[in-house]
């Protein structure tokens, strides 16, 4: 029988499953410190959801950022349940500081009801935040070589651009479009439709071209597979994850309000369960 969740480890997974899912594929000794990583991730991207206004968004953000600042210079880490486990992770593997701070400022970012202007700029917040976080997760794997860091970029950037599409929906109710606003223009498109909810039926035009990108980055990283150690590859198998949802999304005409985009927690286990007995993500 699996030994119990820790705290940190039931806290991950209740927040963020297809990570949570993730990490048990990777070495038993690493897992606690990627579960400590999705919790934190999580802690810090619902701040924007949980705030009344930005500034008190940014005062927890700041809370964050003296956290960290402490676990890097040695300092007796802040009681918090996610901050303790966090800061083991830390000083165990060495994670990198930069990392976290592109995490802190994506998530500032989204404190602010800014469209993004294209897809470039779309996929800079993407590689802030997925890309950041899972070369973290890959760094709590052992994994040094800037190839296979770069792999798991690409992977964890792919990851967030098919969630922005996922949760056009919910981030619209919030007043928030993720959506570029080039993209948007070239498909009829305006924003103040999409934050209205009138917009899902006719988003192909927008949202096809930052699937395909996800697609690109995807084919990008499985190129550089050899480069990723063995030790390293459980974080990426949410690639598996995210061609499951492209194919419904696409199935569905790019509307994510389809019905038929989610998928069952058996289905997931089985995609991701195939990566890994084929060495493939």
């Amino acid at each position: 029988m699996a030994p119990p969740l820790s705290p940190v480890g039931a806290l991950a997974r209740a927040a963020d499953y297809d990570r949570y899912l993730s990490a048990l594929f990777a070495p038993a000794g690493r897992r606690e410190a990627l579960f400590a990583l999705i919790a934190f991730n999580h802690e810090i991207a619902r701040i924007p959801e949980a705030v009344s206004e930005p500034m008190l968004g940014r005062i927890r953000l700041q809370w964050w950022r003296e956290a960290l600042e402490a676990i890097h210079v040695g300092e007796v880490p802040r009681r918090h349940e996610v901050a303790l486990p966090l800061a083991d992770a830390i000083r165990a593997h060495g994670l990198d500081r930069d990392a976290f701070d592109r995490l802190l400022d994506a998530r500032e970012a989204d404190l602010e009801p800014d469209v993004p202007p294209d897809l470039a700029a779309l996929e800079r917040y993407a590689a802030a935040s997925g890309g950041a976080l899972t070369t973290l997760m890959q760094q709590a794997c052992g994994v040094t070589a800037a190839p296979a860091l770069e792999a798991g970029r690409q992977v964890g950037t792919a990851w967030a651009l098919v969630g922005t599409l996922r949760a056009a929906p919910r981030a619209a109710a919030r007043g928030r479009c993720m959506l570029p606003a080039a993209l948007l223009a070239d498909a009829g498109v305006a924003v103040e439709d999409v934050l209205a909810g009138r917009a899902f039926g006719r988003l192909a035009g927008a949202a096809g071209p930052v699937g395909r990108r996800a697609e690109g980055l995807l084919g990008a990283a499985r190129e550089a597979r050899r480069a990723v150690p063995r030790q390293g590859r459980g974080p990426l198998l949410i690639a598996r994850l995210a061609d499951l949802y492209l194919a419904r999304l696409r199935a569905a005409g790019w509307d994510p309000r389809d019905p038929r985009l989610d998928a069952s927690l058996l289905r997931k286990q089985a995609a991701m369960l195939a990566g890994a007995l084929f060495l493939r993500y």
